[in-house]
């Protein structure tokens, strides 16, 4: 097991997938997406999940604006679900301009993050820990990791509090 990503850590590089705006499937390095810039990384345990849903998800999308004017160029989505679902995930949310929702399908990524959560005996098998982090040319500048089921510290306005 990978140990947790923390503040003064550099994000681990890895491959994830999105449908880009042409609606074709792309794999895309995470450092790719990430250097150079100011981005929020923040995962969810699963698509179509209620606090993922109605909550976090929708938390960065109404903020997005008042991210990006506070310096942020990125902010990335990532759960443990195909592209497919992620696809379906993204279009339940017409008002989203700047969120982008990767797919780490087989949680590779999330593992090297060191952030998995082993939800097999709800049925959910592996997925993400609830988190957010804020990092700065590839560097964690803030990492607000959920304990649990809990949706607390991995806010939109709790990143907004640290710009």
């Amino acid at each position: 097991m990978a140990p947790t990503i923390a503040v003064g850590d550099v994000i681990p590089d890895g491959t994830l997938a999105y449908f880009d705006e042409s609606d074709q499937l792309q794999n895309v390095s995470l450092h790719s997406l990430a250097a150079g810039k100011n981005v929020i990384l923040f995962g969810v345990p699963g698509a179509f999940t209620p606090t993922c849903s109605t909550k976090h998800v929708p938390g960065f999308i109404e903020k997005a604006e008042e991210l990006k004017a506070k310096g942020v160029d990125e902010i990335l989505l990532i759960s443990v679900n195909d592209p497919f679902v992620m696809k379906a995930w993204a279009k339940t949310y017409p008002e989203n301009k700047h969120v982008k929702f990767l797919a780490d399908g087989s949680a590779i990524y999330t593992h090297a993050l060191g952030l998995e959560d082993d939800l097999s005996e709800e049925g959910l098998g592996t997925r993400s820990q609830r988190f957010a982090l804020l990092v700065d040319e590839l560097k964690v500048k803030v990492a607000n990791i959920e304990v649990g089921g809990d949706f607390s510290v991995s806010s939109a306005e709790e990143i907004l509090k640290t710009l």
